[in-house]
């Protein structure tokens, strides 16, 4: 009996000093601050006056934030590796489509598409619906296996 007390107490100790050094860990090496928030604390790198665009790095993944002019955060992606993520954040989070994740929405465009982000690895677009909400798409460069590849749409793949 006291035996199995025993080995309670010293799992209970490793999962207590597993989520103390857990925590110390990702407060000192979390680069990101802000996303999630109406202004982080990050550059606006809207490719369009009419949206903010912040970008966030942490454990080489990117997160894409799209807010409007008055803050409201719209979307949210994870993007790494040719991977694309919808983060569950934001107004229109439901109206994100990426390679993997096809929207089957039937809302009516009420503006063209606009372009709010793009750098070498991921673009987003957005575009105003009739109904009030904004449809969000994602594309990214199809990474390249080899080092010497290159060109419009292809982005070379870090060797591990």
């Amino acid at each position: 009996m006291s035996r199995t007390k025993g080995i309670h107490k010293a799992i209970l100790s490793g999962f207590i000093i597993l989520g103390l050094s857990s925590t110390a860990f990702a407060q000192t090496s979390t680069p990101a601050t802000g996303l999630g928030q109406a202004w982080p604390n990050a550059t606006d790198l809207s490719a369009s006056p009419n949206w903010h665009v912040y970008v966030f790095w942490l454990h080489n993944i990117k997160y894409v934030q799209i807010n409007d002019l008055n803050g409201n955060v719209h979307a949210a992606i994870a993007a790494t590796n040719g991977t694309t993520i919808v983060l569950p954040m934001g107004i229109d989070s439901q109206n994100v489509a990426t390679a993997e994740h096809a929207l089957t929405s039937s809302a009516t465009a009420a503006s063209a598409v606009q372009v709010v982000y793009q750098d070498a690895n991921v673009a987003m677009t957005a575009t105003q619906n009739v109904n009030g909400t904004t449809t969000f798409a994602v594309t990214q460069a199809q990474p390249c296996p080899e080092l010497a590849c290159s060109g419009a749409g292809v982005a070379p793949q870090k060797r591990q």
